[in-house]
């Protein structure tokens, strides 16, 4: 087996971070101006920058429900890390399986821009709600 990029290893690390709610690890790998941009139209969709602005919606989200990304496919080269998502969302009596493609840039080991899209868009606003 080949062994990982590093820019995927740094991406990989986020969302093993994401998944035992450390946000310390969180903030560490992303860039001070980093951008993290949400498609839809809820309550989590938005531009958030740095990593002050984009762990606290991290934790509204999972203070909101319980987030199950399960990452199986990642591409990576020395600009760009793009990771396909299989997530299960289980909140207020709802659940939601989903997949999603994250679109990282990262540069000198941090993450500075991440693009999340899903096709299944209308549904995650529907879960999350306004």
């Amino acid at each position: 087996m080949a062994e990982m990029h590093p820019d995927a290893q740094v991406v990989m690390a986020g969302f093993q971070a994401f998944a035992m709610g450390d946000m310390d690890t969180m903030k560490s790998i992303l860039a001070d101006d980093a951008v993290w941009h949400t498609p839809g139209r809820n309550r989590f969709s938005g531009d958030y920058h740095g990593p002050d602005e984009i762990v606290a919606v991290f934790q509204e989200l999972q203070a909101a429900a319980r987030i199950d990304n399960r990452p199986h496919a990642m591409l990576a080269d020395d600009d760009h890390v793009v990771v396909l998502i299989e997530a299960t969302f289980e909140g207020d009596g709802k659940t939601l399986e989903a997949t999603s493609v994250f679109v990282f840039h990262v540069d000198d080991g941090k993450v500075t821009e991440v693009w999340v899209a899903s096709p299944e868009q209308h549904q995650i606003d529907e879960f999350w709600g306004p």
